[in-house]
């Protein structure tokens, strides 16, 4: 497996690759087996086969053209492996939280990718300003003039940007559960982003004039709300 050519197995599809369904179903069937007799060899080689196949996972999904194709195929793949290691029961073990953690950390990475296709100058400026204090001596205090298209931009158009983040996140994943639980992510690091803006805005000389285009936290929160129900 550390030699095969990636280019040969390479497919131009972010959904599970065939190999790694045949690791997964290969190694499922034989943690099953060893459960009784506990064999710290064939463990050892588990460990060894997981390394190779998340080198050439890796390896596949550099392929792809774009970061956000990339790690929609590392989730898909991570997602496919943890179901199947699922049915092997408790004996998952150590392979199965490996897989698991990996998942976590590129579901991190897709929900920032996502929401920077349509909130990247609302998220730069709470990574970059929001935690200033508007009052202090700084050379560039923050302005009612400074905020003032972001709130605007969010306020005419969070709505439509939600519904194009929840037809991407359907069409892009496997499994309706995992899109699931992505797209709620999503939606909460989003709130979170505009939480942020909103109270930067409450401590800035004459922000209140922005009150009437501030979208309420309880009607991102309904939006969220109403996206885990029908998904």
């Amino acid at each position: 497996m550390r030699n095969a050519n990636v280019k040969t197995l390479w497919e131009d599809d972010v959904h599970p690759h065939y190999v790694m369904r045949r690791y997964a179903e290969f190694t499922a069937s034989l943690i099953r087996l060893n459960v009784e007799y506990g064999d710290g060899q064939l463990e050892l080689n588990l460990e060894r086969l997981r390394m190779a196949v998340d080198d050439l996972l890796i390896k596949l999904a550099k392929l792809f053209p774009k970061t956000k194709l990339q790690i929609v195929f590392l989730i898909n793949n991570y997602d496919m492996t943890i179901s199947i290691l699922k049915e092997a029961g408790s004996e998952g073990g150590k392979i199965q939280v490996h897989f698991e953690e990996l998942l976590k950390s590129n579901t991190a990475l897709f929900v920032e990718e996502l929401l920077l296709e349509h909130f990247s100058d609302l998220i730069k400026f709470v990574k970059t300003r929001a935690s200033e204090d508007p009052g202090s001596s700084s050379e560039k205090p923050i302005t009612v003039a400074e905020v003032e298209p972001l709130v605007k931009d969010f306020a005419s158009r969070w709505k439509a940007a939600i519904e194009l983040m929840h037809k991407d996140v359907i069409t892009s994943f496997s499994s309706l559960l995992c899109g699931m639980e992505i797209l709620r992510a999503a939606l909460t690091q989003l709130l979170l982003y505009y939480t942020r803006l909103s109270d930067c805005i409450k401590r800035i000389v004459g922000g209140s004039a922005l009150n009437k285009d501030l979208v309420s936290i309880s009607s991102i929160m309904y939006e969220i709300r109403k996206y885990s129900r029908t998904f």
